[in-house]
This record gives structure tokens, C-alpha cells and sequence, in this order.
């Protein structure tokens, strides 16, 4: 069963190429980050303050594409883990269809915060996660 978790923490260093989110259950204690780059973190800072850009990002031009094509983000599900290296699906209705899409955490967690959907990590990624 997948865990719902939040976005706890964006950690931007200025002097280091890896960046960190810190994802904690919501209904729970445990958390554990995962490491992302600086477009990916900065963009996610940017929608956690309420930070327009001038011209669309990424992550809004993806949103806009899913609206325009009548389908809608359901949520963002974490659902692997494999060598260090997190595997996500943002998970999109369409016509009552459930369309699971690959992708980078770093790349659906804008899109949730954006679209205010929920994440959910399975429980054993988390398990792994901090086993690690």
C-alpha cells in the first residue's frame, strides 16, 4: 500500500552539484531525501514560494499539455528504487483511463506541488530507503 508522504524540505547548495528533497510521511515519522539537481530543485523551491517565472518552465509546460489534452494529474507514486537511484509514475486519468507514465521524482514532485496532488512512496521503497 503506498504510503502518502509530503515534501519537508528543498536543500540548495550553491557549492555542490547534488541538491536534496526531504519527503516525510504525513501520517508517520519517517522521511528520507532524495538527491536531485539544481533545475529541478530550484523549480520545486519556486512553486513552494509562490515564484512566477516570466515564461513557462518544464514542469508548466507539462501541466498545461496534460490539461489541454483533457486529462489530469491523480498523483505521483514513487514506487522504486534500484542502485541509489529512485523510479517514480505520475499517474494521469484520461477519458476514466489510468495512464501510468515513468518518470523521475525530480521531475513529478514539481508537477505535484504545482497541481497540488498527492505523493505516495510504496512502503517498500521506504523500507529500502532507510535501510540505506
Amino acid at each position: 500500500m503506498p504510503i502518502p508522504m509530503a515534501l519537508r524540505r528543498i536543500i540548495i547548495s550553491e557549492i555542490d552539484d547534488q541538491q536534496h528533497i526531504v519527503l516525510k510521511e504525513i501520517d508517520g515519522d519517517r522521511s528520507f531525501p532524495i538527491v536531485i539537481g539544481l533545475f529541478e530543485a530550484t523549480s520545486i523551491d519556486r512553486r513552494v514560494r509562490g515564484i512566477s517565472t516570466p515564461r513557462p518552465l518544464t514542469h508548466d509546460l507539462l501541466a498545461t499539455v496534460i490539461d489541454l489534452l483533457g486529462a489530469e494529474v491523480q498523483d505521483v507514486v514513487i514506487n522504486d528504487l534500484r542502485e541509489h537511484t529512485y523510479y517514480a509514475q505520475l499517474r494521469v486519468r484520461h477519458e476514466g483511463e489510468l495512464i501510468e507514465i515513468d518518470c523521475r521524482p525530480s521531475d513529478a514532485i514539481p508537477l505535484a506541488v504545482t497541481l497540488k496532488v498527492p505523493i505516495y512512496v510504496n512502503e517498500d521503497v521506504l523500507g529500502d530507503a532507510l535501510d540505506d
